[in-house]
């Protein structure tokens, strides 16, 4: 039986989608599990390899969603696979905070020396994107003692209660779920293709609005943060135009705010660069 990088790199359908094995498995979830959860394909996933996903009735689909942009490297690839297994042999979980271990420190010092920038840099890793953005605001707020926070149109940010606040659409993600966390600001987003002015004038025109908002309805003097998609993803897959990140990174610099780029599903060569942000050289 192929398992992991083996399976073959193609497309093949062997029953109806969902196939029975799937749909019998189907009415398991739905007795177990939360509706809360929702699924984007009906069907059950036996193996994964590469790029290929095969399901329990043996059909083998095109993985377009990485795990949600998580398996980049492919599924169950080999140098993967091999750390995992001698990982889990050494021990399952300590708990950083509680008895320290070198692969911690080696993922940190990884991400150091590939994240953008020159200076001095520490990382903290974190169970899910949702939980990286608190933090990251978190950060801003202690370390400029400020509290507002800017967030665009069409941005997503995560589900929990002050990512949900940061996050634009309400339809499946806020529904019913507030009161939100206070002091986030939503600004228009640099949209290029919806731009009243037009394509061409969209980066300094959006960035002259935000600005101007920001300085109007809020206080540069309050400014924690501005975090934002370099490219939107559940927004619509937004580029904005060149210029407009550079622009608010340089606002936060010269007021001494923080430039927090969301980085989950772009990051880590996914826009052919190492973090989509250096395209702006920020």
């Amino acid at each position: 039986m192929s398992t992991g990088p083996n399976i073959p790199q193609v497309r093949k359908l062997v029953t109806a989608i969902p196939g029975p094995k799937s749909q019998a498995l189907m009415q398991r979830r739905s007795d177990a599990v939360s509706a809360a959860l929702g699924m984007a394909i009906p069907v059950m996933v036996e193996k994964a390899g590469g790029g290929v996903i095969v399901d329990i009735d043996g059909n083998s689909i095109i993985d377009m969603g990485s795990g949600i942009a998580v398996v980049s490297v492919g599924n169950s690839a080999d140098r993967v696979v091999k750390n995992v297994i001698a990982q889990v042999q050494a021990f399952t979980h300590t708990c950083f905070m509680v008895a320290p271990y070198m692969g911690y420190i080696e993922v940190c010092e990884a991400l150091n020396r590939l994240t953008p920038g020159n200076g001095k840099k520490k990382s903290a890793l974190f169970n899910s994107g949702a939980e990286a953005l608190e933090n990251a605001v978190k950060i801003a707020r202690r370390f400029t003692k400020r509290e507002a926070v800017v967030v665009f149109e069409h941005g997503y940010h995560g589900r929990t209660n002050l990512t949900m606040a940061m996050t634009a659409k309400n339809m499946p993600y806020k529904d019913g779920f507030g009161p939100f966390a206070p002091e986030i600001y939503r600004m228009p987003m640099a949209y290029p293709f919806r731009w009243p002015g037009g394509a061409d004038n969209c980066a300094k025109e959006a960035l002259d609005v935000v600005l101007h908002k920001i300085e109007k309805e809020i206080g540069v003097t309050r400014l924690a943060a501005i975090v934002i998609e370099p490219i939107q993803g559940e927004g619509g897959f937004i580029v904005p135009p060149k210029g407009f990140i550079a622009g608010l990174s340089k606002f936060c610099t010269d007021n001494g705010a923080l430039f927090i780029a969301d980085e989950v599903q772009t990051g880590f060569a996914r826009t052919g660069v190492m973090f989509a942000c250096e395209d702006e050289g920020v």
